[in-house]
């Protein structure tokens, strides 16, 4: 289930019960109070007043909660939210079980759920990071690089990507690096973001004809070219589908101590 979902439910129903009691039920348990003072001639001993105002369990735990809830649902909806990376598509930027921070506002401010977008800021550029809902099963969130911006016309041939008709240029930094012997550790540059992609020179990998960006989509590609499920295969990202911009990795866990050595900005 959605987690943002739930998140907002709780929210809703804890926020209703601590405003019901705030508005109908304290007014009644202190009018019950001040009832039984003046009935009772030396007054109510303390133990007995505490009983008579004392807050049902679940005004109790809405009171607790509804602040603590409000907190991480707006933090988490409009200014950063976490995500753990489950898969290699995007190696060697993010490692599997590389957990990353997603900056909610870069693209504009969107409702919790629904994702609509009801404030602009910016729109991606080439070269960004970006997680968004998978088209074709929006509860997925996946995450890969800009490639594609509306109305560009991308290709991929030969394990060379083209956008507008000119070949993306790049350079070979490692040849068979020790983190994965059998790929090429190729540096490249889409907009302003330089960093390392890798192909594997005995895997023909996909092959792509030329498509143009419809307006208001982008295309998508994992830095693990012949290793990603991305627009290459499944088409295009609306922008309603825009989760938001990833931009550091703040811990790695991949099942034993969880690892804090690898904290650094995500180009």
């Amino acid at each position: 289930m959605d987690f943002s979902l739930l998140l907002v439910l709780a929210v809703a129903l804890s926020g209703v019960i601590y405003l019901l009691d705030v508005v109908l039920l304290r007014p009644k348990r202190r009018q019950r109070v001040a009832t039984a003072d003046a009935n009772t001639q030396e007054g109510l001993d303390e133990p007995t007043r505490e009983k008579l105002l004392k807050e049902p369990w679940p005004v109790d735990y809405a009171r607790s909660f509804f602040p603590v809830l409000l907190i991480v649902l707006v933090v988490r909806s409009f200014i950063v939210e976490p995500f753990q990376i489950p898969s290699g598509s995007m190696r060697p930027t993010l490692e599997v079980g590389d957990f990353i921070l997603v900056n909610k506002f870069a693209y504009g401010l969107r409702l919790p759920v629904v994702n609509t977008r009801f404030i602009d800021v910016d729109d991606p550029e080439r070269g960004d990071v970006m997680v968004f809902r998978f088209p074709d099963e929006p509860s997925v969130n996946f995450i890969k690089r800009v490639v594609g911006l509306p109305g560009d016309r991308i290709r991929y041939e030969g394990k060379q990507l083209y956008i507008n008709d000119e070949p993306i240029a790049k350079e070979l930094a490692e040849e068979g690096p020790e983190a994965s012997p059998e790929q090429l550790l190729l540096a490249e540059t889409l907009g302003g973001a330089d960093h390392f992609v890798y192909n594997n020179p005995r895997d023909p990998g996909p092959q792509m004809r030329e498509v143009e960006v419809p307006a208001g989509h982008y295309f998508m590609m994992g830095d693990n070219r012949d290793h990603s499920n991305d627009s290459r295969y499944w088409g295009f990202v609306p922008e309603e589908n825009i989760v938001g911009r990833a931009f550091a990795v703040w811990m790695h866990w991949d099942g034993g101590l969880p690892s804090f050595t690898s904290v650094r900005r995500i180009e």
